[in-house]
């Protein structure tokens, strides 16, 4: 008997990250269900999997800020079956001093980076749980492990995932179900295009490996690339009075 491709679920499909994790699925033949905001982005991207293996491709189109969207949409992923693979890897780099000088700003970038992901989160874990199998990735950041003057309103939407993923992996220990947290560090997309050249800033393909590999191993929190796990252990050590005065 043919076992039946991996089905893969990729919210945010058009990231630089999902977009390369989705190649790595591809030239094993999986099954995708991919969602993002951008129709003719979404298209090509659905193309490209499909040139490169993907034994099927379906393409949603929808606002994953808006929580209201999440439960037609996950309906209508597990309409083609179970679910054994869902990385969630949607959101933006906010200005710092425009979240400082407009509250505003930084609850819409809180939404956008925190509280629609952990919602889906939420909604796919206890899909997982239901069936006894299957993993969810969010993309988090190395941004979450220290407030740092320079960032602290990504950062701390990234904490909440952080947070939020120890206690999802604690409720499905046992379950068959995986939650696995992913650390990136600065990796060159769109999003940090902006970013001066350096020899921290990775490219999404090794990246996009090590997510794939994660999720079918036991590995509960990757840091990507790997050297970012020692790195901020060392600032996380840093005194208070010492984070106060750096700018990075």
């Amino acid at each position: 008997m043919t076992p039946r491709p991996l089905r893969v679920a990729i919210f945010g499909a058009t990231s630089g990250i999902a977009h390369a994790a989705g190649r790595e699925w591809a030239r094993d033949g999986a099954a995708f269900f991919l969602v993002g905001r951008h129709e003719a982005k979404l298209d090509g991207v659905a193309r490209d999997l499909a040139v490169r293996g993907a034994s099927a491709v379906r393409a949603w189109v929808g606002d994953l800020t808006d929580i209201r969207q999440h439960e037609s949409m996950v309906d209508e992923l597990l309409a083609g079956g179970p679910l054994d693979r869902a990385l969630l890897a949607w959101g933006v780099l906010p200005d710092q001093a425009a979240c400082e000088a407009d509250p505003m700003l930084f609850a819409q970038q809180f939404t956008v980076n925190a509280t629609s992901v952990l919602a889906l989160a939420a909604r796919l874990a206890s899909v997982l749980e239901s069936q006894r199998h299957g993993s969810v990735a969010v993309l988090g950041s190395v941004a979450g492990d220290r407030g740092r003057r320079s960032n602290y309103a990504y950062g701390a939407a990234k904490a909440a995932i952080d947070v939020f993923m120890a206690g999802l992996r604690a409720r499905l220990r046992g379950t068959g179900a995986a939650a696995i947290l992913v650390k990136p560090g600065f990796v060159r997309t769109p999003m940090t295009a902006h970013l001066p050249a350096s020899p921290l800033v990775w490219e999404p393909e090794p990246v996009a490996r090590a997510i794939v590999r994660a999720m079918d191993g036991p590995s509960r929190v990757l840091y990507a690339p790997f050297f970012w796990r020692y790195v901020m252990q060392g600032i996380r050590l840093l005194p208070e009075p010492i984070m106060q005065r750096v700018r990075f």
